[in-house]
């Protein structure tokens, strides 16, 4: 079983930055890619960004040149990160890291979200 948790959400003024964060543990061996997603109250959840183990990125054209995906690995824990800099009200959303575990299909494994809120 995978957990995901993240942390790093709040409140930030026009142009900011913030960096949220998440750890995948547990049976981590067979996770082969990491993202973020988001959804803005009325819309659609979105793909923000994601990472391979190979370390190929892909990040949506919104937030090309002002986020940052990355990732830390270590023996037991997967560790995920964005930066989000010179942030915009359009940012604001629920933001979701989920892992994905290769097996016989893909198993997706969500955290339970933080909230980014990007305001002056």
């Amino acid at each position: 079983q995978v957990e995901v948790v993240e942390s790093g959400g709040g409140l930030v003024q026009p142009g900011g930055s913030l960096r949220l964060s998440c750890a995948a543990s547990g049976t981590i061996s067979s996770i082969y890619v990491m993202g973020w997603y988001r959804q803005a109250p009325g819309k659609q959840r979105e793909l923000v960004a994601e990472i391979f183990s190979s370390g190929m990125v892909n990040y949506v054209d919104s937030v090309k040149g002002r986020f940052t995906i990355d990732r830390d690995n270590a023996k037991n824990m997967l560790s995920l990160f964005l930066q989000m800099n010179n942030l915009k009200p359009e940012d604001t959303a629920v933001y979701y890291c989920y892992a994905d575990e290769a097996r016989s299909l893909t198993q997706r494994h969500w955290g339970q979200g933080t909230h980014v809120t990007v305001s002056s």
